[in-house]
């Protein structure tokens, strides 16, 4: 926008702040806040206390058009039309911020902790902050002199989000004065009666600092009584008087009466070394009364975090106490930016009386945001027209809104999906879509910080497995990914209870036992449910036939002879099969198929229904599960002794057969050569399975064998076998 000279026609040009305001004034000019006060004045004082900071041009507009915002159908496009892209965003997004506060909802600490949240959020564009900042001191300094009430949420905000916010970005004249205001509305008893105490205004405090620092720099240089040898290139001498708030903070945290706060008026000298330290040091304990017991040396013994200083307290001519602190350039540098800032060791301390707790990420990221603020100072208009911003300091994480805008916690690089997980489980299993600032966008879109995102649900169903895909860039948050993961998990589970489940049911029907309640059938094997017995029959892990001799109880043996109970075992006499039950003769009796056992293998008997004595071998993983659940039925077997040849030697001519297990690396010929070695070895193969899954087979081989210790030559030359990588008898 130009005016044109009625004189000469020359175009005077008109500040960007100038354009904006005129813009906004037809919408804000009788508007009024929530707090009673015009919007347009408070506009006009926002960007003054902007220009105090150096802000820009455009830093020094945007208050107008944040306010204008709320008027407008279409901000974005509207202000991008007439003040351009940078501006526009500028301005919607602190109207974002402003709206999100105004709807912060819960106690009183969680409405801190959500606009805490939110500055962080938006503090990817500084001047967003600074706007903030402004605003908060403008409603403040407004109810001060209208001598309103305030909201105690909004002064507690003030101590404790923005007060500490704009400490640790440096603005001091922001931070202090958001304190003495906000503690003047939060406590205005113990605020009356410091500021009674202080006896002097601060414009009078302030004078009377100066006034002193000018006469020590003056001592110090050498242009006054009693000139310091030291170096005075690169001397400085800085001085506040100390304001109410922090004076009642001292008090607080160090259980102290007003009378022993010594620095309620402070000083700063800056040396160019440490040997100027010390002589500053000296000509200040000449010039004034020093108290002793208030002196101490950080230079030679530096705090924990490495902060170094000396300190001192005197008296003035007055005997009035004066905080001295003295210390290089490089240790005040370190002190005002380095591990040892000013806001982490004096409110997080070891003491921690002012209830902040420091962190080391957060102190780098803050540091480069009091970069940003001088850049915005040096570099004047440059910055805001550049749109530079201090996007990448808050990295690791990322804050976007619901729509009822409450703050939501997230992972950098998150998605909807993450969004949705990060609400409730059951809405991120049935996330079917976003929209993202009220556009539909694809599920793998990396959500940006202060975006309003809504979710898109179906009424029921679970997630895509294409969500685990790490390349596909569903999901970022470990939550998402372990609630996803647990939801398929579950559902394979189900389907092995289901088949459990019919295996079962199919056997009570077989057994006539369909009356026959499934819980109570679980109990009697050892399990605490139903389901719980479904999975290990839907894993293969409990064969049916261990169900069946629960169903089907044996008949009750007659009880034998006391004769054949004494008769000792090697007394019996040896039945067909080559096995010997204690005790009794001529009783029926199988060899189990589940471990197949062969002389001269342990054994123990199993007596079952209508079927003999089943043998197993003692490791058999059936037979231990038969002697826990029903060791009643157990009993004692044994080899018989091995039955004479017609020329009367001891042969055994029974065969029996035994699995055996070979894993190898698939090739050509493997199975020739395995065959191989059970012809060298005059073993007879009667079954043969094989599988190969990736290169590596699996052949399980069932042989004939009269004693399972001639397997030991056969398993090693199996061994030997190329390729081969196990061979053992299963």
């Amino acid at each position: 926008m130009v005016i044109i000279s009625p004189k000469n026609d020359i175009p005077i040009p008109v500040s960007i702040t100038a354009q904006a305001r005129q813009f906004a004034e037809p919408f804000i000019g009788h508007e009024q806040l929530v707090s009673g006060e015009n919007e347009l004045t408070h506009a006009d004082a926002e960007s003054a206390i902007l220009r105090s900071l150096g802000g820009a041009d455009e830093l020094l507009a945007a208050p107008y058009l944040v306010y204008a915002c709320a008027h407008l159908s279409r901000p974005q496009e509207v202000l991008t039309k007439v003040f351009g892209a940078p501006l526009a965003s500028l301005a919607v997004t602190t109207h974002q911020l402003t709206r999100v506060q105004a709807q912060a909802r819960g106690s009183a600490p969680a409405k801190i902790d959500t606009v805490r949240k939110m500055l962080l959020a938006f503090s990817r564009d500084l001047r967003v902050v600074l706007m903030r900042l402004a605003s908060r001191l403008q409603t403040l300094r407004f109810h001060a002199a209208n001598k309103l009430p305030l909201d105690p949420a909004i002064a507690a905000e003030s101590l404790q989000v923005f007060a500490p916010l704009a400490n640790r970005l440096g603005i001091w004249q922001i931070k202090w004065e958001l304190e003495d205001l906000a503690f003047r509305f939060s406590e205005p008893d113990v605020y009356r009666d410091i500021a009674a105490k202080l006896q002097q205004k601060r414009g009078e405090r302030e004078q009377g600092i100066q006034a002193l620092t000018e006469a020590i720099l003056r001592g110090l240089t050498g242009h006054g009584p009693g000139q310091a040898q030291l170096n005075t290139h690169g001397l400085e001498v800085q001085g506040r008087p100390k304001h109410i708030y922090s004076i009642v903070k001292k008090m607080r945290g160090k259980s102290l009466a007003f009378d022993h706060v010594f620095d309620v008026q402070a000083l700063r000298i800056i040396t160019p070394s440490v040997t100027d330290c010390y002589a500053a040091l000296s000509w200040v304990h000449e010039h004034f009364t020093p108290i002793e017991s208030e002196f101490d040396d950080y230079i030679a013994r530096p705090k924990p975090n490495g902060y170094q200083s000396l300190h001192t307290v005197v008296r003035d001519g007055r005997g009035a106490p004066i905080e001295v602190q003295i210390r290089t350039r490089a240790m005040h540098e370190h002190a005002e930016s380095g591990v040892a800032a000013h806001w982490a060791y004096k409110e997080a301390g070891t003491k921690g009386y002012a209830g902040v707790l420091a962190n080391s990420d957060y102190d780098s990221k803050i540091a480069m945001l009091r970069q940003l603020l001088a850049w915005e100072r040096d570099l004047s208009g440059s910055l805001a027209t550049e749109g530079i911003s201090n996007a990448g300091l808050f990295d690791d994480r990322i804050y976007v809104l619901t729509p009822e805008a409450a703050v939501v916690d997230l992972p950098k690089g998150a998605t909807p999906v993450d969004f949705a997980y990060a609400l409730h489980t059951d809405l991120g299993h049935r996330c079917r879509g976003a929209h993202v600032d009220g556009v539909l966008v694809p599920l793998n879109t990396a959500l940006q910080n202060g975006q309003t995102v809504s979710i898109v649900a179906a009424k029921d169903g679970g997630p895509s497995r294409d969500w685990l895909n790490f390349e596909l860039g569903f999901v970022v948050s470990s939550r998402a990914k372990t609630k996803i993961r647990a939801w398929f998990n579950a559902q394979a589970l189900q389907s092995t209870i289901a088949k459990g489940r019919e295996a079962v049911e199919k056997l009570l029907q077989r057994e006539g036992k369909t009356a026959l309640k499934l819980d109570t059938l679980a109990e009697q094997l050892g399990f605490k449910g139903a389901d719980a017995l479904f999975e290990v029959v839907g894993k293969d892990e409990l064969s049916l036939r261990s169900i069946e001799t629960v169903l089907r109880p044996p008949e009750a043996l007659p009880p034998p002879d006391e004769r054949l109970l004494k008769r000792a075992a090697s007394e019996a006499l040896t039945p067909k099969g080559g096995i010997l039950v204690v005790g009794i003769d001529s009783l029926m009796t199988q060899l189990a198929k589940c471990c197949k056992p062969a002389p001269p293998d342990p054994i123990g008997g199993f007596v079952t229904r209508g079927k003999g004595v089943s043998v197993h071998r003692l490791d058999c993983r059936n037979f231990k599960e038969l002697v826990q659940r029903s060791h009643e039925r157990v009993i004692q077997v044994t080899w018989g002794q091995p039955a004479k040849n017609a020329n009367g030697s001891g042969a055994d001519s029974a065969k029996y057969p035994v699995d055996v297990s070979v894993e190898a690396n698939d090739r050509q010929g493997l199975l020739r050569d395995v065959s191989d070695v059970f012809s060298r070895q005059k073993t007879n193969v009667i079954g043969v399975q094989t599988q190969t899954i990736q290169d590596v087979a699996w052949m399980t081989f069932t042989v004939e064998v009269s004693d399972s210790t001639r397997l030991d030559k056969v398993l090693h030359e199996l061994k030997g076998v190329k390729g081969v990588t196990s061979a053992k008898r299963r």
